[in-house]
């Protein structure tokens, strides 16, 4: 597995999208998309209540970059720099050439393929430049259009995991998917 060298995640493009390294200057749009009742519909935890998540948030990717372990990228349109969402890569299991995916979408860009767009960016990054064997994605079975969109890139479903998280005082199932390298398609 490739390591990534340097101090920053590289910039990843799509034709309307931009994966770009989050800056200490995004914490303030970051708390604007995770404290989005909407967008954290069917996230493992709760909104953001506290301004101060942003910043933690910046500073959390940057430990775990270092340790290689988290690869986190904000969503910007093409032209401009403001951040509509995240695309990650987490729990980095160098051994296993593994990794878990995630994404999240300020609710008024969606239905438009960005989240698609930017998903292929990170998977052809996952598989090409990591070396990554295998990713997964565990996806509330409520969402729909996170369901669409993993489908839509060749994910397969795994597993369905009852109760697995509490959110809000709401227990919720999971679906577990995976996608292997050989199964990924750039198309």
């Amino acid at each position: 597995m490739t390591m990534i060298n340097g101090e920053k995640l590289p910039t990843l493009t799509s034709a309307r999208v931009v994966l770009r390294w989050l800056e200490p200057s995004d914490a303030p749009t970051l708390f604007g998309i995770f404290s989005d009742p909407q967008a954290m519909r069917y996230w493992s935890s709760s909104p953001w209540t506290d301004e101060s998540a942003g910043v933690e948030m910046v500073e959390n990717v940057r430990q775990h970059f270092e340790q290689g372990t988290l690869y986190q990228w904000g969503v910007a349109r093409h032209g401009d720099d403001t951040i509509i969402g995240t695309c990650t890569l987490a729990h980095v299991d160098v051994q296993n050439r593994r990794a878990e995916i995630g994404f999240v979408l300020r609710s008024d860009h969606w239905n438009q393929g960005l989240m698609t767009e930017a998903t292929r960016a990170l998977l052809r990054f996952a598989f090409e430049e990591l070396d990554l064997h295998r990713i997964e994605a565990d996806v509330d079975p409520r969402n729909e259009a996170s369901i669409r969109l993993i489908e839509r890139l060749g994910f397969q479903r795994e597993g369905y995991l009852r109760e697995r998280w509490l959110v809000n005082d709401e227990i919720n199932d999971t679906i577990f998917y995976g996608l292997l390298r050989r199964e990924w398609s750039t198309a």
